[in-house]
């Protein structure tokens, strides 16, 4: 007599999407040999729908973010992770397959999770460092997460899961979602990207006047909502107060993530909110004061920022290699150092500064 599985998680998923699609029989995508088992991919299903509005697009959604079978995680509140992702790529007229790409995204979404412990929730944005399809002449170069807009948080006897809407963005797109915030620039740019949908041959949406004006309008108003930033490239250097020679303290960055930080000092600190640098062995937080000045913990540096030092990092912290002299504080160095940009082989594909 065989066991009887429990798919209580997976039947809940299915019967959502059910909703939107009806009787449509999905494309499905299994996996043959469990991640846990030595498979190489670690989400249980991908199930792609075919779907017409506002325009042709296939409508992909996962199983295995959250618990499809028997609870066994501790969190009461949350099945597994408490997610699951959805993608929306856009379809042409005769395409009878989901490409193979947005399948393979969605699995490394799924490796990236399942190694990192880092999960995706509402508002989050992921740099793909490269092309979100391999190989393709694209824009999209990262990604933003929303809530699918079709689809309801689910409440399973393993508990809550929500739809999270991935969406392709590019290069400059991101950046205004670090300087401003994801929801509010996807809103902006809604018009221009109908149902979020991934089309890899868009052009950026910030190239339209009153998209622009209104990102702008917002980064003005409201600052940025980007409080913590992973910065890969970070060391710190304390000065020397020597006898004959007084040496600053040097704060090292990379190309990449110098640009980002001179534009958040604008939507973080001159709006009276600290913003966070984090690297595995550093954490530097910047904020505004009234005097400028330096604290230093074992692995904290607290960098108390007034005005006009802020100012003058705006607009010199720029993605380029050179030495970063402030004429506002002369116990304090920048160094930018090249930032390479490997592929996930480990080669370089470009190098910013």
């Amino acid at each position: 007599m065989t066991e009887e599985v429990n798919t209580t998680g997976w039947d809940a998923i299915e019967e959502e999407v059910t909703k939107l699609y009806g009787e449509q029989e999905p494309k499905h995508y299994g996996t043959a040999i469990p991640y846990m088992l030595g498979g190489q991919d670690p989400l249980d299903g991908l199930s792609a729908y075919k779907a017409e509005s506002p325009f042709p697009h296939w409508h992909i959604v996962t199983f295995g973010f959250s618990e499809l079978y028997e609870k066994e995680s501790e969190n009461p509140d949350y099945s597994g992770y408490g997610f699951e992702l959805t993608f929306r790529v856009a379809r042409s007229k005769d395409e009878e397959e989901p490409p193979a790409w947005a399948l393979n995204l969605l699995q490394n979404m799924g490796r990236y999770v399942f190694n990192s412990g880092n999960i995706f929730a509402s508002g989050d944005y992921l740099d793909a460092n490269g092309p979100i399809c391999l190989g393709a002449d694209t824009q999209l170069t990262a990604l933003a997460f929303i809530p699918d807009p079709e689809l309801d948080t689910l409440y399973t006897p393993n508990g809550r899961v929500e739809f999270l809407q991935m969406v392709g963005i590019t290069e400059d797109e991101l950046e205004a979602m670090k300087t401003w915030n994801t929801r509010g620039l996807l809103e902006a740019g809604k018009a221009e990207l109908p149902g979020y949908i991934t089309d890899l041959s868009r052009n950026t949406i910030l190239q339209v006047p009153a998209v622009q004006e209104s990102v702008q309008i917002g980064i003005d108003r409201d600052g940025s909502s980007t409080g913590f930033l992973y910065v890969d490239q970070l060391a710190w250097e304390p000065g020397k107060n020597g006898l004959f020679s007084k040496q600053p303290s040097v704060l090292i960055l990379g190309a990449k993530q110098a640009g980002t930080v001179g534009m958040l000092l604008r939507g973080r600190l001159l709006k009276g909110k600290d913003l966070i640098l984090m690297s595995n062995e550093l954490r530097v937080t910047l904020e505004l004061a009234s005097t400028t000045g330096i604290e230093i913990d074992e692995h904290n540096v607290q960098l108390k920022l007034d005005e006009a030092v802020v100012n003058e990092l705006m607009y010199k912290l720029l993605p380029k290699e050179g030495e970063i002299h402030l004429s506002s504080y002369k116990n304090l160095k920048l160094q930018v150092v090249k930032t390479h940009i490997k592929d996930q082989d480990g080669n370089v594909v470009s190098t910013i500064g």
